[in-house]
């Protein structure tokens, strides 16, 4: 049976193997002093921001409500490296919802995120508020015009995130990159470069705060806000490149994801482990063979 490394908690092995992480007393007066904290953060971010927009201002607050919700759910964000402020599409590997609070505080980026969320009650308003560009991921019909929003947010000198993996991993595997979004750079929008991000989450503490496996969304964010004190996320933003450089989608991610497995590579400190996909525990279905690009 798969195992998972020393000193991971018995949080994460109950999650891995599709329970409920047990929650103590002490760790649900954690969720509720963080949750409430969230709560406050959103009910001022968020007048506050539609207010700025009244009077055709600047608006800090998506920003500083994403950098507030970081720390509240126990993140210390960390930055490596220097990002391009706009004009730049991020192509990140993905760890846990967490890695959304921790690149828009390191950055004030945009992200490409789920259709579903746009109408989740507070995330979707958050999420709006946060300049996001909702997709339909098996609408195949309609990627034309999902590719045209993402040119819009381009055009409009923002910086976008996509996590082109498609689903979250343990932080030290990398799986292959999708292609289809990033077709808004075929061509390549005037002026705008690509800049490839490691999140890392240092030692054992990605296998503890990563979404994989059997887990629900309900279940793994009470287990990250039960977790005692905090935990650090490093944001590395890597030499960016032209993606005209690279003529193409799938050669434009191939180098993406080349330089993300580098980085991944030299924190670590080993080959990276294949990830065995969300149906890992104690099966065998290891994507050591997988493709590093794929057009799905």
């Amino acid at each position: 049976m798969a195992t998972l490394p020393v000193g991971t908690s018995p949080a994460r092995e109950a999650a891995a193997a599709g329970r409920p992480a047990p929650v103590t007393p002490i760790g649900w007066a954690r969720i509720v002093w963080r949750i409430l904290g969230l709560a406050l953060i959103a009910g001022i971010s968020i007048p506050s921001h539609y207010l700025f927009q009244l009077l055709r201002l600047p608006s800090v607050w998506p920003r500083l409500f994403m950098t507030v919700a970081a720390r509240l759910c126990g993140a210390r964000v960390g930055i490596k490296g220097v990002p391009l402020k706009r004009d730049v599409f991020y192509i990140a590997n993905h760890v846990s919802w967490v890695d959304i609070l921790a690149i828009s505080s390191a950055s004030g980026t945009a992200f490409v995120a789920k259709a579903e969320l746009a109408s989740a009650p507070v995330v979707g308003t958050l999420a709006r508020m946060n300049r996001t560009v909702f997709v339909e991921r098996e609408d195949r019909l309609g990627v034309a015009d999902q590719i045209n929003r993402l040119r819009d947010a381009l055009a409009d000198n923002w910086s976008v995130t996509v996590f082109p993996e498609g689903t979250t991993t343990d932080g030290r595997s990398l799986l292959p990159f999708k292609t289809p979004m990033l077709k808004v750079l075929e061509p390549p929008p005037p002026g705008v470069m690509v800049q490839p991000v490691l999140l890392w989450y240092g030692g054992d503490t990605g296998y503890d705060i990563a979404w994989i496996g059997a887990e629900s969304g309900r279940d793994n964010a009470l287990r990250v806000l039960s977790r005692q004190g905090s935990f650090k996320v490093m944001v590395e933003f890597l030499e960016p490149f032209h993606p005209r450089d690279y003529p193409g989608r799938k050669a434009i991610a191939a180098e993406s994801r080349r330089r993300i497995e580098a980085a991944l590579i030299s924190e670590v400190g080993a080959p990276l482990l294949p990830f065995r996909g969300h149906d890992w525990w104690g099966k065998d279905a290891a994507l050591t063979s997988a493709p590093s690009v794929t057009d799905t």
